[in-house]
């Protein structure tokens, strides 16, 4: 970071590096100058300065802000303050020092090594258990916001130095509180269900999604691929994917089933909830390996040395 890329303080925030740039926002690793978090590194997160007069993008960067505040679970990213300094919105979060599930996966294709299976269903049992939160989070009057979460991918996900599991980046999240569930649905080709091809923005569109992430930790591949996004999305409405135990010996028969009715054409035929989804794969993964410290030390030694993953603006 030049110390023309972004003042060294912004309010109470010293500005350390920067984290990542998307296409509305900037995010940076910070320390809180005073109060009661005085001196505690946060990420930063800032709607860049030319979007500060759009209507459109502060729209989307304070619906961002405003979802994520609502949510309060121990795998969901925290957003700690919201505001605007300087005429410029912005958000700070909890940092969370680790890598994302994107770079874990890549570094495994590198070497070549499988993570353990027990690992991978308790990064997605812990993922399932975020969405729950956030399909089931309610209005101030009690009303169920149902937020999607809508760009749900191993990127998204991330892990800390001490094995914390967080979900991050609702950057475009929907509520349907008021009945939208319509309309233009962002996210990784990769990652996107038949009705999501549609359209149509429900919480079964975080549940495709995180199915995706199952297959790819255990597989290393993606279920679904093309070389075009076109080819993509016809393998997905096609349903076309080879099971895990075929790419991976020793996938067991009962998590191959799980895939096979998560991927079912009909909705009706998959998990109903992200709950019930979380509870059917919770005895699939020995305690003794899926946990946290088990989980912070296969990253420690995947990576030479750690460094901060954020929930950083990608678009």
């Amino acid at each position: 970071m030049t110390q023309d890329a972004a003042p060294r303080l912004f309010g109470n925030y010293e500005i350390l590096s920067v984290l990542g740039r998307g296409g509305m926002a900037e995010v940076y690793r910070a320390r809180v100058r005073s109060g009661p978090r005085a001196g505690q590194e946060v990420a930063l997160k800032r709607l860049l300065p030319e979007f500060a007069g759009d209507p459109a993008y502060v729209d989307q960067f304070t619906s961002e802000a405003d979802l994520s505040r609502r949510l309060d679970h121990p795998h969901v990213v925290r957003v700690l303050e919201v505001g605007v300094h300087e005429e410029i919105y912005f958000m700070v979060m909890e940092l969370v020092d680790g890598r994302d599930l994107g770079q874990v996966i890549r570094r495994c294709r590198e070497r070549g090594i499988h993570l353990p299976l027990d690992f991978a269903v308790f990064l997605v049992k812990a993922l399932l258990d975020a969405l729950a939160h956030a399909h089931e989070v309610t209005a101030p009057d009690g009303r169920p916001l149902e937020v999607v979460h809508c760009d749900v991918s191993p990127s998204n996900l991330f892990v800390s130095r001490t094995g914390e599991v967080k979900l991050g980046d609702f950057g475009v999240a929907r509520a349907r509180i008021g009945g939208g569930d319509t309309g233009q649905l962002q996210g990784k080709p990769y990652y996107l269900s038949p009705e999501a091809l549609d359209g149509e923005i429900t919480p079964e569109v975080d549940l495709w999604a995180a199915t995706v992430t199952l297959y790819e930790l255990l597989t290393l591949r993606r279920p679904f691929t093309g070389a075009t996004a076109d080819e993509v999305f016809a393998q997905v409405r096609e349903r076309r994917f080879a099971p895990p135990s075929q790419l991976r010996p020793d996938v067991s028969p009962a998590l191959d089933e799980i895939i096979d009715r998560a991927f079912s054409r009909r909705r009706a035929d998959r998990f109903l909830s992200a709950r019930e989804y979380a509870a059917r794969l919770e005895p699939l993964f020995d305690e003794r390996i899926g946990n946290p410290m088990a989980i912070a030390a296969v990253v420690r030694g995947l990576f030479d040395a750690p460094s901060g993953a954020h929930p950083a603006e990608r678009r």
